[in-house]
């Protein structure tokens, strides 16, 4: 079948999480500490997933913040991981983001998100830069009751889209959230924009690009 449509990650793919670390900055802590934060409150959501368990980013993105403020000598820790959930409600998207959803749009394919987060998080980030009505669905893994790359989660996508995976393409910055889609027989998209290589450990990305209007011509 010919691919209908595209399936986007949102948190890093289409947000842009560099704010993150002038936030952590703000709390008095260094500001690695943002994109650290980020891979952390996956790995545990990852990791529970594994267990066939799920909590939601929120949930896991407070503790995990909370604790590394304390490692970090911040007083009322607890509270003040509230700020950083704060900031990424209001996290800006990519540069190439608006011109590559048109081009996907124009081509005549179907976008729709699947994201960890909550589909509230993501209907915001796309309202907020008149992105919302470029996409069919805001989906989340919260519905699908198992964060991604767990098979059931790219499943229960593609049954709510009413396609069959070979119809779809998942498009991400993150190669195991791809790697995840691979198994279920959805083509993939790698959004390469560091430049850096692919883990040989994972399966290769049926497309790669570097930035997101790249990829309508390669769909084509």
């Amino acid at each position: 079948m010919a691919l209908t449509t595209v399936v986007f990650d949102v948190n890093e793919t289409l947000s842009d999480l560099t704010p993150l670390g002038k936030k952590f900055s703000d709390l008095g802590v260094p500001g690695w500490l943002g994109p650290y934060w980020f891979a952390s409150t996956l790995r545990e959501g990852i990791a529970l997933a594994a267990g066939g368990e799920l909590r939601t980013f929120s949930e896991i993105g407070t503790d995990t913040a909370a604790r590394l403020l304390r490692q970090h000598g911040v007083r009322w820790a607890d509270v003040r991981a509230g700020e950083v959930l704060d900031g990424f409600l209001e996290l800006p998207v990519h540069p190439d983001v608006h011109d590559g959803v048109a081009a996907l749009r124009a081509a005549g394919l179907r976008l729709v998100t699947l994201s960890n987060g909550a589909a509230a998080v993501a209907e915001r980030l796309l309202g907020g830069h008149g992105l919302r009505e470029q996409f069919d669905r805001v989906l989340s893994v919260e519905d699908a009751g198992i964060w991604k790359p767990a098979p059931a989660a790219y499943t229960y996508a593609l049954r709510t889209c009413g396609i069959d995976a070979s119809e779809a393409v998942m498009v991400a910055v993150h190669p195991w959230d791809l790697h995840g889609a691979a198994r279920t027989g959805m083509a993939t998209a790698w959004l390469n924009r560091t430049g850096e290589p692919w883990p040989g450990h994972l399966t290769p990305p049926t497309f790669t690009v570097r930035a997101l209007p790249e990829l309508a011509g390669r769909l084509a």
